[in-house]
């Protein structure tokens, strides 16, 4: 099954960019001939749908705002995240990555039907800055561990 882990963010802004950091540490374990392909992005909606073209599944890893403890991590599937861009449909700049997937699929393109999500809760993430806060950098090898896990899932399938 042709996969791709991307770790999203920035990793000029502190925390937001733990999902380059995991994605960094699933690289360096992968082994050589897995096959998985590994990217670092800092974008979103329709751009990020055009990277997924070709790939059965995804593993999209990222900062989370969420009402959990700083560098806590969660795992869900892209269909359990609620579709903010389905209340705004008049802007024409970019719109959520459900709607983009929906879109490509539409117009024929070739993406995964999975797609998952590992999510780091941060704090940080309009500091200027390549360092990560203590929770979130202590948070990287579990979160890399996770995506590693469920990547194995894959290969043995």
């Amino acid at each position: 099954m042709k996969t791709l882990v991307i770790g999203l963010g920035n990793p000029i802004l502190g925390d937001d960019g733990v999902g380059w950091k995991v994605a960094e540490e699933v690289k360096k374990q992968l082994p050589q001939d897995a096959p998985v392909d590994v990217d670092f992005l800092s974008l979103g909606g329709i751009s990020l749908m055009e990277h997924l073209i070709g790939y059965e599944r995804a593993i999209l890893i990222d900062a989370f705002a969420l009402d959990e403890p700083t560098g806590s991590i969660l795992v869900l599937k892209l269909s359990d995240l609620p579709n903010y861009s389905a209340f705004h449909t008049t802007s024409t700049h970019d719109t959520s990555l459900q709607t983009a997937i929906e879109l490509g699929k539409s117009m024929g393109a070739h993406l995964p039907a999975d797609v998952e999500i590992v999510g780091i809760a941060t704090g940080r993430i309009y500091d200027f800055s390549e360092e990560l806060s203590a929770p979130v950098a202590d948070a990287v090898p579990f979160a890399a561990h996770i995506v590693l896990d469920l990547l194995r899932q894959t290969i043995r399938s």
